[in-house]
């Protein structure tokens, strides 16, 4: 599913502990490290997509993670021609992603790399927040680079999941003022 432009719509993902330090993870057979990210698919909301690539790529369900934050708009990253398929050449040109900022609330024995049949790391570390982006495959790096400076505000937000709290007593003044009449 591309857009009009040839930006697949995507999602990803920064997990961070309560040290402030990004997962950091090593793609299969290769010499990179990357966030966790994925497409979107159709009928999907970014949460729903998030929710899913957060399972499917580190095995975390919604109950190990808290949503501190999110990119407002679509961060977008051109893919060289070189490293796109034959077939799409000429429609497509990258991905367009929402990013998530997310604190686990789990522990680091939660994490799974082979939560799916089709992994998509070997390896996973913590690492600090401001993580050198030279293991980052180069074309997405600026990207990576927006993404943890609009999150960065988020970092240190309350991570406990909010309370519910019970619905606004009605106002009696009002009430009463009505009853009079």
């Amino acid at each position: 599913m591309l857009d009009r432009e040839g930006y697949r719509p995507n999602v990803g993902i920064i997990l961070c502990n309560a040290r402030n330090e990004v997962f950091w993870g090593k793609r299969i057979r290769e010499h990179s490290w990357q966030f966790p990210q994925g497409g979107i698919k159709r009928g999907e909301t970014p949460e729903q997509a998030m929710y899913r690539e957060l399972h499917e790529e580190i095995g975390l369900l919604p109950e190990h993670v808290f949503i501190l934050g999110r990119t407002k708009d679509w961060l977008r990253y051109d893919v060289p021609t070189h490293w796109v398929r034959r077939e799409w050449r000429g429609s497509y040109r990258g991905q367009k992603q929402i990013w998530f900022l997310l604190r686990l609330l789990g522990r680091d024995s939660d994490l799974s790399l082979r939560a799916s049949d089709h992994p998509e790391f070997d390896a996973w570390r913590w690492n600090t927040y401001w993580v050198s982006l030279d293991a980052v495959i180069e074309f997405k790096r600026r990207v990576y680079e927006q993404a943890l400076n609009e999150l960065a505000r988020f970092l240190n937000a309350d991570h406990r999941r909010p309370r519910r709290s019970a619905p606004p007593a009605p106002d009696r003044s009002a009430i009463e003022t009505v009853d009079k009449r």
